[in-house]
């Protein structure tokens, strides 16, 4: 997946969330969006380098949005909204191994108790449902997942245990999305519970997966598969 042409500048501070102080190279100081809810942790520090896109459309009232970081010379994409994207075109592409053989991909479908399954795989035969998490924590020396307590995220799980027993196929898809080429782990001492919950959906038949990205200035995509052992990660 390309980036829209990215613009160099340096980090003041983030605020509020989803808002950001940064100067541009050409000196000028501006406010962007920041498409991430997480407490992004090892993904952001005063005077960090930063890279925004721009979109003049009337309807926006930040016309920067934050795309990528760099932390000890790894890139990371902090924008949440790509590890989707990023992993549907994985798919199409045949780049997800486990992943391939079927017929319709259908991104945010209704499923579950008042939700949406981020990919819906199917054909002849079967169903598989995708819940795909983005991967931006670093710990020691370890990749990890959450940066935060994520009540969501443990219903996630619990909605993709009941597919399992309903007889579909379903799949937890993390997707790393920094280049540091580290192991990768669910953060327990963060979320305990989601650790804990975690553990027992595996054990229920849900499936797991964890994919490196390839990134640079211009794409971000799926490299390679990280191997992850889902019930004594640590």
């Amino acid at each position: 997946m390309q980036f829209d042409s990215l613009l160099h500048g340096k980090l003041i501070k983030r605020y509020k969330r989803f808002l950001a102080d940064i100067i541009l190279d050409n000196g000028e100081s501006v406010t962007v969006h920041v498409p991430n809810s997480g407490a992004m942790t090892s993904t952001i520090a005063e005077d960090c380098d930063v890279w925004v896109s721009h979109h003049d459309t009337p309807k926006r009232k930040l016309k920067y949005t934050l795309e990528l970081t760099k932390i000890d010379d790894n890139l990371i994409c902090t924008n949440t909204n790509f590890a989707n994207k990023v992993a549907i075109e994985a798919i199409q592409n045949d780049a997800i191994k486990e992943l391939r053989g079927y017929d319709s991909l259908k991104p945010e479908q209704k499923y579950g108790i008042n939700s949406r399954i981020d990919i819906l795989l199917e054909n002849e035969n079967q169903k598989c449902y995708v819940e795909v998490k983005s991967v931006t924590l670093k710990i020691d020396e370890f990749l990890a997942f959450p940066d935060a307590v994520t009540s969501r995220g443990e219903k996630h799980l619990r909605e993709l245990e009941q597919m399992v027993k309903e007889g579909h196929r379903a799949v937890m898809l993390y997707v790393i999305q920094r280049t540091d080429k580290l192991p990768f782990r669910l953060a327990n001492e963060i979320d305990k519970k989601y650790y804990e919950t975690f553990c027992e959906v595996v054990k229920q038949g849900v499936e797991v997966l964890v994919y490196q990205s390839r990134i640079d200035l211009k794409e971000i995509e799926i490299e390679k598969k990280v191997d992850f052992d889902a019930i004594h990660t640590k």
